[in-house]
């Protein structure tokens, strides 16, 4: 069977950056590393790429189209009120950069397309759904099977927290759904080969006429060159509790810090938050007025590269982050045996099975701190189970949910999309089927004496 070759489209991709960029970047090089593919991004990572190793013209194509990103990124900054919050507004106006960036993608490999050189185009990010693609029809046209995604995004604001929403500036949030008549939306749908979905929420927000040439594959995935350290240290008390997140509201960090004030009065537990916002003066704050200032550990930003020390040295990562698309931190957690305990919306309940880990129910403020706070306390009263839990959570993390294994799945839908092998099986997440609190010590192994009910 011919290796496909693969024309990667990028805007978004940069090794050097986090979230979407080094998404996209880890995502490329993993199709690269068993397709014959070359990468196509936007020129403010050209030189990141060359840092890497790439080589310009061989390996990737710089794209650029500053003239229209550079203001549109100035005006979304301004309406938004900065770069940290407002994220609705921001895929708002993605749809005129990107427009633009896939104008000149096909200015420039329009002929190799109609020629043959590639056999597959494949739009890597942006991931939002609201981005509408104008090559989706374009490649249609020429006979070069689309592949988009994986799509990740659109996840509705829980309406407990509409405080939260107002706080984070997603002013656009209730009129999200304006993206359908963007011009295009229906088009890449409909003249995609195959789509990728990153979340359940994304599935069922993807017309009924398109699911069956939907895939299932998550937004992220882990690279195991990163995470090199193995976990050591058995859990003997105080529990050591790690939150990492930006610090902005609805990612609650605040919440870790009150459900875990009274095992961290009492000693029975250590707090640390790795990240930085706009949060972090008022949780320095709460904790000072909790009176827990002592057992809590603020360590800021650190580079990627260095997360996994945190994650190796604590036992249960909390994150009750209330509107969590995709949830890597999660995954990063799993990897190195850190227990994680998250709220049962969006993305990382899908990353979850009922031996790794722990889901509480989407609810109010309070609901959260209680839950939480009952969660903590249980595990650290069942260090036998919290050890089974973290063993299987490397497992999975280290089996499931590497790049390695996403790019498999590609190297499969690619097939798919040729006529040149089966249709590949990937069902979305069976989210009815995740674990309640109260159901895992029956079914992560030995009965145990604590009860993790909550």
């Amino acid at each position: 069977m011919p290796t496909p070759r693969v024309l990667l489209i990028a805007e978004q991709c940069n090794p050097e950056w986090q979230s979407v960029p080094l998404v996209g970047w880890s995502h490329c090089r993993a199709i690269a590393a068993r397709t014959e593919s070359h990468l196509v991004t936007q020129i403010r990572n050209r030189d990141a790429f060359s840092r890497a190793g790439l080589v310009e013209g061989r390996d990737f194509t710089a794209i650029d189209s500053e003239a229209i990103s550079r203001p549109v990124w100035k005006l979304t900054n301004l309406i938004r009120g900065g770069s940290e919050k407002g994220y609705t507004t921001v895929m708002a106006f993605a749809p005129l950069g990107q427009w633009y960036f896939e104008q000149l993608v096909w200015r420039r490999f329009r002929d190799e397309l109609q020629s043959g050189r590639f056999s597959v185009v494949h739009r890597v990010t942006p991931m939002s759904p609201a981005v509408p693609s104008s090559l989706a029809k374009k490649c249609h046209r020429v006979g070069v099977p689309f592949v988009l995604g994986p799509l990740n995004g659109g996840l509705p604001w829980p309406k407990e927290f509409a405080h939260l929403r107002r706080r984070e500036h997603e002013w656009l949030a209730k009129v999200r759904s304006a993206h359908k008549l963007l011009p295009g939306y229906r088009a890449t749908r409909k003249y995609a080969s195959a789509i990728l979905v990153g979340s359940r929420s994304t599935f069922e927000q993807l017309p009924a006429r398109y699911r069956d040439k939907a895939f299932y594959m998550p937004e992220n995935a882990l690279d195991l060159a990163r995470f090199t350290r193995q976990r050591e240290e058995t859990y003997d008390g105080p529990l050591r509790i790690l939150f990492v997140g930006r610090l902005v509201p609805f990612k609650n960090p605040g919440v870790v810090l009150e459900a875990s004030a009274e095992l961290l009065r009492r000693g029975e537990a250590t707090l640390t938050i790795v990240g930085d916002g706009p949060e972090l003066p008022s949780l320095q704050s709460q904790a000072a007025a909790l009176g827990v200032e002592s057992a809590v550990r603020f360590v800021g930003s650190v580079p990627h590269a260095e997360l996994q020390n945190y994650y190796a040295t604590s036992d249960v990562f909390a994150f009750p982050s209330i509107r969590e698309l995709g949830g890597a931190v999660v995954l990063e957690a799993m990897a190195l045996g850190c227990v994680p305990v998250v709220v049962d919306y969006g993305g990382p309940p899908e990353f979850l099975s009922p031996e790794i880990g722990v889901c509480i129910d989407l609810g109010p403020h309070s609901a959260l701190v209680s839950q939480l706070s009952a969660c903590l306390r249980n595990l650290a009263a069942a260090p036998d189970l919290l050890a089974r839990m973290s063993a299987a959570a490397t497992d999975r993390a280290r089996t499931h949910f590497t790049w390695e294994a996403k790019a498999e799945l590609d190297a499969q839908v690619y097939d798919w999309v040729l006529c040149a092998g089966p249709k590949p099986v990937s069902p979305p997440p069976d989210c009815g089927a995740l674990l309640r609190g109260d159901d895992l010590p029956g079914l992560v192994g030995a009965p145990t004496t604590a009860t993790i009910g909550i």
